[in-house]
């Protein structure tokens, strides 16, 4: 097989100028999948920031703010180790599921193929017709014909990309405050209307020009494939055995014996090409551009039922299937992945369930030493900041010392609220006897107390003259 193919992507001309994909339209079973498992998950995407559970948005990643909500549980910059946790188990599973699965995320799962394949892509269709239609609009002259098809389907693609826009910023900054912008105007918040509409000019390139080059040069999880496969992962794979024979591929002829000439299967007939949205062809084998959106295999399929083959020429299966007949095994290397993705989940998990309902800092005011009272009292300020995590107010919140004997005084009166998902701030100062003191710098542990329950500890540090160590 020449491998001159790997020299260049598929979708570069000989002449180094970009080569437009013309997919032709798919069908089949597996597009039929497809087709239930993307408008589930677009439901969810523009469902997700609208949906409340206790109060809260379902998911909102509010970067400005640093304010996050993740199935209606609100977390903040202070949870960050979580954050990190919970990446380290997403890429290991990616990693589990590629060595097992292959780019089957791509295909089924990934915003862009959804967005791509069964939204813009179908609007295509609709306004420029099938793969023939499409190429013979783009050589025609600019016409009365094609100047409305073409303003229909950018002005089309702009309004989705618009809506798109709307609905990455409701889970920015929250749906509540979306809507809020919507009804004063967008003169009231030009500044955000004008980063919506960067947004919109994003996605319309992406959608309207970029296309799968996305896929191809500029998204890093194909670049994994290389590194991950293997040949017991699972791909879309073309069967080369049965489909070339002893003497290759060969055209259909009607009531001729291939089987006695020693022609495979493969008639050659290039509609697995033809419905490639990457241009690729698969009976070359496993490529970094093939996304394993199934297209093929649909095709293929209905070629081999028209000429009354089997199907399955194009199929999921590993290249040991194909090529020793070997069933799909769980290898040490995807035991390893489970062993470390079992771990991480485990951890995070056990964080979560520890994880402090209120954040507590106490710090000693900048630049303030320590002021000696009467009765040898030492005396030092502070500012304090609480954080309350939760849905619900949390009332008659008040502090008391732990470590040491000694008084806490409040700036503003005790036993006040800290409202639910905000933020208190206040000052207070620690006085203790110099004699309840073992150094000039004590570590202190302090009780934070709602109606005379401990809810939460946290230390401090308390400075004291050098003569009382």
């Amino acid at each position: 097989m020449e491998e001159n193919f790997r020299d260049s992507i598929g979708t570069i001309a000989e002449d180094g100028k970009r080569a437009w994909i013309y997919p032709k339209k798919p069908k089949g079973r597996f597009f039929e999948y497809r087709k239930y498992v993307s408008y589930g998950l677009l439901l969810f995407l523009f469902a997700a920031p609208f949906v409340k559970i206790n109060g809260n948005q379902f998911l909102m990643f509010n970067v400005l703010e640093r304010r996050f909500n993740i199935f209606g549980f609100p977390f903040w910059p202070q949870d960050f180790h979580l954050v990190v946790i919970s990446m380290l188990a997403g890429v290991i599973f990616i990693a589990l599921f590629t060595v097992a699965y292959g780019r089957i995320f791509c295909g089924w799962m990934c915003p862009q193929t959804i967005f791509m394949e069964m939204v813009f892509r179908r609007v295509e269709y609709w306004i420029d017709g099938d793969r023939g239609a499409q190429m013979r609009l783009d050589k025609s002259p600019w016409n009365g014909k094609k100047i409305r098809k073409r303003v229909l389907k950018w002005t089309v693609f702009f309004i989705i990309s618009f809506l798109i826009a709307n609905v990455f910023l409701a889970y920015l900054i929250g749906s509540d405050k979306l809507i809020r912008y919507i009804l004063d105007g967008p003169m009231a918040h030009l500044g955000t209307m004008i980063s919506l509409l960067i947004f919109t000019a994003v996605f319309y390139f992406v959608f309207a020009w970029f296309r799968e080059q996305v896929c191809i040069i500029a998204c890093p999880y194909g670049r994994l494939q290389g590194v991950l496969l293997d040949d017991k992962s699972i791909v879309v794979a073309y069967d080369h055995q049965r489909g070339e024979g002893d003497n290759g591929r060969k055209k259909f002829r009607k009531n001729e014996d291939r089987d006695a000439l020693g022609n495979g299967d493969c008639i050659d007939c290039f509609q697995c090409v033809n419905v490639c949205p990457t241009g690729i062809d698969i009976r070359n084998g496993t490529q970094l551009e093939c996304v394993n959106c199934t297209a093929c295999i649909d095709e293929c399929d209905h070629i081999m039922e028209s000429i009354q083959k089997p199907i399955g020429l194009i199929r999921y299966a590993s290249e040991d299937e194909i090529n020793k007949k070997s069933k799909f095994k769980f290898t040490a290397r995807m035991k390893g992945y489970t062993a470390v993705l079992t771990v991480l989940i485990g951890v995070l998990i056990g964080m979560l369930f520890l994880r402090n309902e209120l954040e507590a800092n106490i710090l000693r005011l900048p630049g303030q030493l320590y002021e000696r009272k009467a009765n040898n009292i030492i005396s030092n300020v502070y500012t304090y900041k609480l954080l309350n995590k939760t849905s619900d107010d949390i009332d008659n919140i008040s502090f008391q010392l732990m470590s040491h004997k000694g008084e806490i005084k409040m700036v503003s009166q005790a036993g006040f609220k800290v409202s639910a998902e905000q933020l208190a701030e206040g000052t207070l100062f620690i006085e203790i006897n110099s004699s309840a003191l073992t150094g000039d710098k004590d570590r202190l542990k302090i009780g934070v107390y709602s109606g005379g329950e401990l809810i939460e500890t946290t230390v401090t540090q308390f400075l004291a003259p050098r003569s009382y160590h």
